[in-house]
């Protein structure tokens, strides 16, 4: 028996971590050995420090090709995979990855569930926990076939423990190739200086009520000296005022930062549900009857404008 978390895509090591934590309690918990499915043109030092994480390190060609399309990385590893099917099988939350799980599970015989917050061995099978309603309410969903396909919010699953004896780095023979059923035709790329959202420990975001773009250089301002990452509500992004990369909530991206500064948002059940694993969030809004005060640590009723500036040179001020 096993359980495999897939890498793909290139995605970073650092935000993969979570998806080899949940993997390595699954497989502790059932007693099956853990392997990582991944790109075969990983660098040296990232093919390291995965081994260091699990039973078996599986290099395959192909993984990370982004011009290819989903059809033939999912061609690939249902070969890969199907010579010998895990018990369960992880992806992050990339959008290949969302993608893929549905139709991998599928084609394995298997269940899929996805946006997973906790997994668990039940009595029948692997429990999933994830939000429901705009993150109002929790569901735990058991998949009872095998495998068990899952995509998971990385963010909040912790980091995964480094063995005292790394795992077997091993070349796997490249899956089936199929003809793409779509093609690619453009792609368009945002540039981006800093961490990923997803990543980010320190956020500052911005919601509608500032009224306009011009705001979020104040809110950059303010984010330099912690450090932080900007971020917005979807109104913000539909307004076109930042990019739509930087949306948080339900249909944007979800986080799990140490500390998430919502100003001049209301804090919709969308939005909160893109914050649900914030660990602390404060919030600066004018009216004190907004949602997002429910959900917040700390929370200042007032213009924005009147707070902003005044916390930035504060916050100067201490960390010299």
């Amino acid at each position: 028996m096993r359980v495999v978390s897939i890498l793909i895509e290139s995605e970073p090591v650092q935000s993969f971590r979570g998806v080899c934590a949940a993997g390595q309690r699954l497989a502790a918990e059932l007693k099956a050995s853990f392997e990582i499915l991944a790109p075969a043109s990983m660098p040296d030092e990232s093919q390291k420090e995965l081994s260091s994480f699990c039973d078996s390190l599986l290099l395959a060609e192909g993984l990370d090709r982004l011009d290819q399309s989903p059809e033939a990385i999912l061609a690939s590893l249902t070969d890969i995979l199907g010579r010998d099917v895990p018990r369960v099988i992880i992806f992050g939350n990339s959008v290949h990855a969302q993608e893929i799980a549905p139709r991998l599970a599928f084609r394995l015989g298997g269940n899929c569930a996805g946006d997973a917050q906790s997994l668990a061995v039940s009595t029948n099978g692997i429990s999933v926990t994830r939000s429901v309603y705009g993150g109002k309410a929790s569901a735990v969903l058991e998949l009872q076939k095998a495998p068990a396909v899952v995509w998971v919010r990385p963010a909040v699953m912790g980091n995964a423990d480094v063995r005292s004896a790394s795992g077997k780095i091993l070349s796997v023979a490249k899956g089936d190739s199929v003809e793409p059923a779509s093609t690619l035709v453009e792609r368009h790329s945002e540039s981006s200086g800093g961490v990923r959202l997803e990543d980010a420990r320190v956020i500052v975001s911005g919601g509608r009520g500032l009224g306009s773009a011009a705001p979020f250089e104040r809110l950059k301002a303010l984010a330099d000296p912690m450090e932080a990452e900007l971020a917005a509500s979807r109104a913000a992004c539909d307004l076109g005022w930042v990019p739509h990369s930087w949306q948080v909530g339900q249909t944007g991206k979800k986080v799990a930062p140490d500390l998430y500064l919502a100003i001049a948002m209301s804090g919709s059940s969308q939005h909160l549900m893109g914050i649900a694993d914030a660990k602390n969030i404060v919030a600066i809004n004018t009216d004190p009857d907004a949602p997002i005060f429910k959900h917040c640590r700390f929370g200042i009723v007032e213009d924005y404008d009147m707070v902003v500036d005044r916390l930035r040179d504060r916050l100067i001020e201490k960390l010299k």
